[in-house]
């Protein structure tokens, strides 16, 4: 019964819309979880407040999963259109991305739960990659097609080592490591490009570029959680990643008058990566710096995460989101 009143909340043609996008929100909300159980852990922050965001973010991916299995019933060819868009194709990868991060929210309060989700998330998100590569390489692509969303369905390997320590060999998480790191400095020299010598983003993608923060951000945790060493190359990570923050922060005048577009989330995660390195990095070096870091950058993706959750919420009563673009 509660099905059906869901089905009927979103017209049809609002559901033929339905973004594959949305699963950016839960890669954002599951982020912040995961922010507050390490600052619970290290700061002693109430534990009470990631336990909440985990079940929030749990409720809202299988909602936002049952209303784009519910599309992919009903309007089979919208979403083999997205499968075949040049920016789209690369959001299905937050799908999976989504499950490994609800993994890593698990660890702390159910084992079984966080190793079903590492499964599933590790399996689709290896699909999703070569499948979004070999996309790359069978279509004729443009330069202005390239932005920081290419990115996702690469960062995604960097979040498998996190998620799947314990589960599986970790042969199996320096394979996800390996295609990462190599497709991240591959694709940072594609986009580079774009950005200097070609056209600027579109309005709406330039939301995008905090993207630039994740694959540094996560490649240090990842190459932690595998080598447990903080050796010149994990220092390396480590500080791109801090610089590429301070670029995007440096630029604030690009995000000002951006009108709302979904694609607001990608300013979530890659700052939820950020905090979550600084504190891992005051954890191996206990310097004061890196603990401040961690306050301000935890601070800041709060903040970011409940003014992009307000505007997504304010937009979906006026139903401006599951519409055509």
């Amino acid at each position: 019964m509660q099905e059906q009143e869901s089905i009927k909340a979103i017209p049809s043609n609002r559901l033929q819309f339905f973004p594959i996008m949305m699963f950016a929100t839960i890669m954002g909300l599951g982020g912040l979880t995961l922010v507050y159980e390490r600052m619970s852990s290290v700061f002693s922050f109430p534990i009470f407040i990631s336990s909440i965001m985990i079940a929030i973010s749990t409720f809202l991916f299988f909602v936002v999963l049952f209303f784009y299995i519910l599309k992919l019933i009903k309007y089979k060819d919208e979403v083999k259109k997205e499968f075949s868009h040049p920016v789209r194709v690369n959001f299905f990868a937050a799908s999976s991305i989504s499950m490994l991060i609800l993994s890593i929210d698990f660890r702390l309060f159910n084992m079984q739960i966080a190793e079903i989700f590492f499964l599933f998330g590790a399996v689709f998100h290896i699909f999703f990659t070569f499948y979004t590569i070999k996309f790359w390489i069978n279509n004729n692509l443009e330069m202005q097609h390239s932005n920081p969303a290419w990115f996702i369905p690469i960062v995604g390997n960097l979040i498998v080592p996190i998620a799947g320590v314990g589960f599986v060999a970790k042969e199996i998480l320096y394979f996800y490591f390996s295609i990462g790191i190599f497709f991240w400095i591959i694709l940072f020299a594609i986009i580079l490009n774009r950005i200097i010598f070609h056209n600027q983003f579109a309005p709406k993608f330039m939301p995008t570029l905090f993207i630039l923060i994740a694959p540094p951000a996560i490649g240090f945790i990842s190459y932690i959680k595998l080598t447990e060493s903080l050796d010149f190359f994990a220092q390396i990570l480590f500080n791109l990643g801090l610089f590429f923050t301070v670029l995007v922060f440096v630029m604030y005048k690009n995000f000002l008058k951006i009108k709302f577009f979904i694609s607001w989330w990608a300013f979530t995660f890659p700052m939820a990566a950020v905090s979550l390195s600084s504190i891992l990095m005051y954890e191996l070096t206990n310097y004061w710096i890196y603990e401040l870091f961690a306050y301000i950058l935890s601070t800041i993706t709060t903040i970011i995460v409940l003014l992009v959750a307000i505007q997504t919420i304010k937009h979906m009563r006026k139903k401006e989101i599951c519409i055509m673009e």
